[in-house]
């Protein structure tokens, strides 16, 4: 199989840790008889710098002929504050690439041997923690209209607007319902129907459709709850779906409860051909390390392994890779800062591939 991708590594930490991806992804591909075909492009500062813009034209080609893109890290914050925040890389560039792309996936997984790195008390993270959470991602409060800042300075007025149709309801609890269905049969809808009328709009949308998957146990939770028992009782969770305010923040909550943001892939995921699904791990571009072989290459690599599950389809290979990180990671001899280790990003992507 041929493996046609858009490399888009970025800005700070997105470089390396891009790089660490490419390796584990020439690795097994090579070893299992693919061939990666890779398009680099210049997005973020990098293309600032060289075109003026944070999502050039010829970033956007490639990224339209390719079957995929694999993303790194965009934005530097002493540096985008001297843009205007229209121009700013990440609305320039992630809100463009991830347009169409209703349904971003992230997984986060505690290895046991990292249990010590985990904020809460073992007795509450016993049974392990690995959960699916489902964001929305083209409705709700990011793209909604009304949006913006009027009036003259001591008397302005913002807006927002939470805007869902049932359409866009039904296409990401599809996917919800679906995924429990490959993993623990548990799906928990988080909305805030006691108070939002897109929530009211929501969970009845989530009753009708129950019907329709009797072998899914369906509960509901409000937002404010459910960051709650994200913290009290997390090994009880098998996929969240929810809208896309709330799925930014409840995912990087969750984020923490494996030890580090680091460890953390996902994929931005649409209903057909004319957006290229986007990859890419959750972190920022943290360029305090960046260049420093500092940065963690996991959340990158098991984001090489999504893609390979959910566009390519070579389920085998992304197993592999998936147990080839948590092997490492239980082991904990080799790790990065984050995790408590001396490792560099270079030493932990090479036990990786060892590992395969």
């Amino acid at each position: 199989m041929n493996i046609d991708i858009a490399v888009l590594s970025g800005d700070g930490i997105g470089v390396e840790v891009t790089a660490a991806g490419m390796q584990v992804l020439e690795y097994i591909t090579r070893k299992n008889g693919h061939k990666v075909n890779a398009a680099y492009a210049d997005v973020g500062w990098a293309a600032i710098d060289k075109y003026g813009t944070a999502l050039p034209p010829i970033t956007r080609e490639i990224c339209k002929k390719s079957k995929a893109i694999l993303f790194g890290a965009v934005g530097l914050p002493d540096r985008d504050q001297s843009l205007p925040q229209a121009q700013r890389p990440e609305r320039v560039a992630l809100l463009e690439l991830r347009k169409g792309l209703f349904a971003n996936l992230r997984h986060v997984v505690l290895p046991p041997g990292l249990a010590d790195h985990c904020p809460l008390k073992k007795s509450l993270i016993s049974a392990g923690i690995d959960i699916m959470i489902i964001r929305e991602l083209t409705g709700g409060l990011y793209y909604g209209k009304p949006q913006g800042i009027q009036g003259q300075a001591g008397q302005r007025s913002a807006v927002d607007t939470m805007a869902y149709t049932e359409h866009e309801i039904r296409r990401i609890l599809k996917v919800g319902f679906e995924t429990a269905r490959q993993r623990r049969r548990r799906l928990t809808s988080v909305d805030k129907a006691n108070i939002l009328a897109t929530s009211q709009l929501w969970r009845e949308t989530a009753v009708a459709m129950a019907k329709d998957y009797p072998d899914i146990q369906l509960e509901h939770m409000y937002v404010d709850n459910a960051s709650m028992q994200l913290l009290r009782r997390p090994t009880e969770f098998d996929v969240i779906v929810t809208e896309n305010t709330f799925g930014d923040i409840l995912s990087d909550e969750a984020s923490m409860l494996c030890g580090s943001i680091g460890l953390v892939p996902s994929a931005c995921l649409g209903e057909n051909a004319s957006a290229t699904p986007f990859y890419e791990p959750i972190h920022g571009s943290a360029p305090d390390i960046a260049g420093k072989n500092k940065a963690n290459p996991v959340g990158s690599i098991l984001t090489v392994a999504m893609m390979l599950r959910y566009t390519f389809g070579l389920e085998q290979d992304a197993a592999a890779i998936e147990k080839a990180c948590f092997k490492v990671l239980n082991e904990a001899t080799v790790l990065t800062g984050d995790l408590g280790g001396t490792s560099g990003c270079t030493e932990v992507t090479a036990a990786i591939i060892a590992a395969l």
